[in-house]
């Protein structure tokens, strides 16, 4: 049975998940067979591994880390909110039901069962598990059916690190209240503390945390500085979509809806030199983009309607109405097309018209469409023409079934396509940006081409070298091998 280490935080956006990922990193590099695991997962960020499965995408990067295959075994239970109060559950990569929160909390218990069916199967496979939480254990109310915090840890018999943001402000009393409010067993299981991202010099620090000591009665692991790591981002906390600044010579507008899932998509046009990569919220953000991204969403329907709402759909027009080029990915897609409809209330119930754009219509169905996907694209033409005989690999996730065939379709010079990841290819997003520059008299030559893998893998190592420095590794060893 693997060994097990657990990360868990004050709260949510503390740095679990990259912290996780580094460990899992260090411990592949000094030689471990590790992988990661999340019980639960809130998220829209999600992935299809290549056995068609579905799971959230934070373990995806960690695995990433480990150097091995994406399993949904890895985050068994992964949750993606389809309204205030729902969610669509996910249990071992499969759709398993639309839930309120009450509902869902009341099947815990035979959700407990895959959770821990899912962990022994990989421990039992592996050398290392590291086990990341979710949000904050300190949640009081929802302890009696815990499985993705202190419940899991006890589930896993895993030791517990608990992470701190000083970032946000109060991390010792973040540290210290957590702490409190931990019953014995819970407070015997937490090894040591980690505050992270720090700014500035440590020495400052250093009272307190010999303070912090004598409260809490568990020794700090290390103080993390703050690192600039470009990874992917498990959901809407993350640093992207605040807008950048600063001249470029490709300027794309990302619109962000209310329920924009799988931004990741829009990743490797960041890694080109010269192009910016926006998130719009607003008709005064949007500005004159040289191309409008619509991305996937978890509620296509709803989206559309806060879309026409804000004033948005009108801008698009316009947009379209100039020549410029949009692109729709997954729900971006269905949006651009003839109409929608929903005739079982899978999404938001109901018909409406789409934005017109292209020529399908979209029916929700109640079976998921759910396939990792590679081929060559073809019948591509307009601004993007080049695109056409470049090999693609990505995935499809949605509920929606548009009956039109082609991994992309377009008319002039709006694009629509299902495949997620499907610019994660060199040569697809240097040839998208090709055809910007070109539309604007620019030529590429001087642009640097990026590997985007290696980028990633080049990230892994920085994370775990920053780690490295700042973690008493005695002790993180000690705290693995269950001697502390």
């Amino acid at each position: 049975m693997a060994k097990t280490i657990m990360v868990q935080g004050t709260c949510s956006n503390a740095g679990k998940s990259l912290l996780a990922a580094g460990i899992c990193r260090i411990l592949k590099q000094d030689g471990y067979k590790v992988a990661p695991f999340k019980s639960q997962n809130m998220a829209l960020n999600s992935f299809i591994t290549k056995d068609g499965m579905e799971m959230g995408r934070a373990q995806v990067m960690q695995a990433e880390a480990c150097q091995i295959n994406p399993d949904c075994r890895m985050n068994p239970i992964l949750l993606k909110p389809t309204s205030d109060e729902g969610s669509q559950v996910i249990i071992n990569g499969e759709v398993y039901g639309n839930f309120s929160a009450k509902d869902f909390y009341e099947k815990k218990d035979e959700f407990r069962g895959a959770v821990k069916e899912a962990f022994d199967s990989l421990a039992a496979e592996y050398d290392v598990i590291v086990l990341e939480g979710a949000g904050s254990p300190a949640e009081i109310n929802l302890k009696d059916n815990d499985l993705v915090n202190m419940g899991m840890a006890e589930m896993a018999d895993a030791p517990v690190l608990l992470v701190g943001d000083i970032d946000r402000g109060g991390v010792f009393a973040s540290l210290a209240g957590t702490m409190l409010l931990f019953d014995e067993k819970e407070k015997a299981r937490v090894k040591g503390v980690v505050i992270n991202k720090f700014r500035g010099d440590v020495t400052i620090l250093e009272p307190g945390l010999h303070m912090l000591e004598d409260i809490i009665q568990v020794p700090v692991v290390g103080v993390v500085p703050y690192m600039h790591l470009d990874v992917d981002d498990e959901d809407s906390l993350t640093d992207r979509f605040v807008s950048r600044k600063g001249d470029a010579l490709v300027d794309i507008a990302v619109i962000r809806t209310p329920r924009i899932s799988n931004f990741t998509d829009f990743n490797p046009f960041e890694y080109i030199e010269g192009v910016n990569v926006r998130y719009v919220g607003s008709v005064g953000e949007l500005g004159e983009p040289d191309m409008i991204m619509l991305p996937g969403t978890k509620n296509t329907m709803s989206d559309l309607l806060w879309l026409r709402q804000s004033g948005l759909e009108a801008s698009i027009l316009k947009f379209y109405a100039k020549g410029k080029p949009i692109f729709g990915i997954c729900g971006g897609y269905q949006m651009l097309g003839q109409s929608l409809s929903d005739p079982n209330g899978v999404e938001h119930g109901g018909d409406m018209a789409g934005i017109g754009l292209l020529p399908h219509s979209t029916i929700f169905e109640d079976q998921k469409v759910r396939t990792a996907a590679s081929g060559i694209l073809s019948g591509v033409d307009g601004i993007f023409a080049g695109l056409s005989g470049k090999a693609y690999q990505g995935y499809e996730i949605h509920m929606g079934v548009s009956g039109v065939e082609g991994n992309i379709i377009n008319e002039g010079n709006v694009y629509g396509t299902y495949i997620h990841g499907v610019f994660d290819k060199e040569e697809i997003a240097r040839t998208i940006v090709e055809g910007l520059l070109a539309a604007k008299g620019l030529d590429f030559s001087d642009v640097k081409a990026f590997d985007i893998e290696a980028h990633k893998q080049t990230q892994y190592d920085i994370l775990a070298e920053g780690l490295r420095k700042s973690l008493d590794m005695e002790l993180l060893y000690k705290i693995v091998n269950g001697t502390t």
